[in-house]
C-alpha cells in the first residue's frame, strides 16, 4: 500500500520534493536496481494530456530510499490543485508498485 504525502506547490516556482519509500514497518527502503515515474491530474478521470502533469522523477542513490519529484517554474504556472502518485519498477522482475500518492496543494502566484 502506498504512503499518503500530501506536496505543497507554489504556482510559477521551481518544485523539488523528497520523498522517502518505507516498508510497512516504517523501515526505509533500499531501492536500487529501481526506475520511478509519477504524474499528477485534476482528478482520477483525467485521461487528456492537458489535464496532466508529469514530475521528473529520479532516485538519486537508492540506498536512502529517496525519490526525487521536481517541476521546473515554466510548467508549474499552468498547475492548479490536483492528485498525483509515485509508481516504483524493478528493474530485476519487472514488478510495479505505487509507493506514493496524494494531494497536490497549489499556492496561486501573484507575482508574474
Amino acid at each position: 500500500m502506498a504512503t499518503v504525502f500530501n506536496l505543497f506547490l507554489d504556482q510559477g516556482t521551481t518544485f523539488k520534493a523528497n520523498i522517502t519509500v518505507k516498508d510497512r514497518n516504517g523501515v526505509i527502503r533500499d531501492i536500487s536496481g529501481h526506475t520511478v515515474e509519477s504524474q499528477f491530474r485534476r482528478s482520477y478521470r483525467s485521461v487528456s494530456n492537458t489535464t496532466s502533469f508529469a514530475f521528473i522523477a529520479q532516485i538519486p542513490s537508492g540506498t536512502d530510499g529517496n525519490v526525487l519529484l521536481m517541476m521546473n517554474s515554466n510548467t508549474t504556472t499552468n498547475v492548479t490543485a490536483a492528485i498525483y502518485d509515485v509508481e516504483m519498477k524493478s528493474n530485476t522482475t519487472g514488478e510495479i508498485e505505487r509507493v506514493a500518492e496524494g494531494i497536490v496543494l497549489v499556492n496561486p502566484e501573484i507575482t508574474r
